[in-house]
């Protein structure tokens, strides 16, 4: 996992981040009349100033959230004030007016704002891909980490639901993290409700991801309450097991690769997919996109991912892939006739913004050749 790395780099950042945002904070004219000029005075001032914006960002949205807001105000503050030095390098004039500050906040002011709609409002992502196999036309939607609770509740689920509905799909598939650590089982209950109310002709299918697990045990439902309420719903549960459906093609599920209640129990390509018929169309869903060698070697031709958010947030978009934790963050890729699709997921886990990506439901249409 690359998150204590990242956590700690955060750590680091916001350290050295309040330190030279103080300094910022005080160069404000307001801020210097308050302090009468007095230094120790001007940097109490500034650090109740960013004590109070954070408490309210805190209690709004949440504590990480406030970091997160927090830490691209100390980048914006760093460019401009860079900008700035350049500026008045170039032209000689010393500026009266405290450029650096007014134009750092209005640049994390649109750019946080673009994020938070990136990640709290939702897209359709359309693929188009062809095959050898006997398949006509098949046309799959696809959903990850809708983590419930982060930026829509189970209701809001519905709502999603009756959207992708409309696009006309054959089925709908989950690729995990359809709940969250702390997710309410009153919302499972009204998105399993909404879940049981649609009508693909395919049915809904779906794997675990690591976080349904509920690993950290902070919810008020188990893992096997979710899995018995997604079946009480009609959808299609596989856990490292596959189905041929309707004579037509083959869904089949793997474990999730990491933490949670199938650590260490994971079947291999080769084990999952043992008697099921090559001839026809393999779909695989794997939360974690990190099996590409196997499943590129096996007999699937389409694996759908989630876990990743498209990266979440710049600069740490392309971690993951760097640090060789998953295969891919985002998008298509084709490996040794095998198509490869990752979601940036439909919501985000616990942060409001998303800086690398948007949130997106997907519609893949895979058309026999002629």
């Amino acid at each position: 996992m690359y998150w204590p790395f990242i956590l700690g780099a955060a750590a680091m950042a916001l350290l050295a981040g309040l330190v030279y945002l103080t300094v910022c904070v005080g160069r404000f004219q307001g801020v210097h009349k308050l302090s009468g000029g007095k230094r120790g005075r001007r940097a109490l001032i500034s650090l109740g100033i960013i004590a109070a914006v954070f408490a309210a960002l805190a209690f709004a949205l949440s504590v990480i959230n406030a970091v997160v807001v927090f830490l691209h105000a100390v980048l914006f503050f760093l460019l401009s004030g860079l900008g700035m030095r350049l500026a008045k390098k170039l032209s000689g004039r010393h500026f009266r007016v405290n450029w650096q500050g007014w134009l750092a906040l209005a640049f994390s002011l649109v750019y946080l704002t673009a994020a938070y709609i990136s990640c709290n409002h939702v897209r359709q992502k359309d693929y188009a891909l062809t095959t050898g196999k006997k398949l006509g036309t098949l046309k799959i939607a696809l959903i990850a980490d809708s983590h419930l609770g982060t930026t829509f509740d189970g209701d809001g689920f519905g709502t999603h639901l009756k959207t992708i509905e409309a696009q006309n799909p054959d089925l709908l598939v989950i690729a995990g993290d359809f709940v969250d650590d702390w997710s309410r089982k009153e919302d499972l209950e009204r998105a399993c409700a909404a879940l049981g109310e649609t009508k693909f002709p395919y049915g809904v299918w779906y794997v675990f991801g690591n976080h349904d697990a509920g690993s950290f045990a902070r919810r008020d439902f188990s893992a096997s309450e979710l899995e018995e309420a997604l079946r009480g719903c009609g959808v299609h549960v596989l856990a490292d097991q596959w189905e041929e459906v309707d004579g037509h093609f083959i869904v089949a599920g793997r474990k999730d690769a990491s933490a949670g209640a199938f650590r260490g129990s994971r079947k291999d390509m080769t084990s999952l997919l043992t008697g099921a018929d090559a001839e026809k169309y393999i779909l695989v869903l794997d939360h974690q996109p990190s099996d590409y060698e196997n499943e590129a070697r096996s007999p699937a031709d389409l694996v759908l991912s989630g876990h990743t958010h498209g990266g979440q947030l710049i600069p740490i978009t392309y971690v993951g892939k760097w640090l060789g934790v998953v295969d891919r963050e985002y998008g298509y890729e084709r490996r040794e006739g095998t198509d490869f699709i990752v979601t940036s997921g439909i919501s985000d886990w616990e942060l409001r913004f998303k800086t690398g990506a948007r949130s997106e439901y997907v519609i893949i249409t895979v058309e026999e050749k002629r």
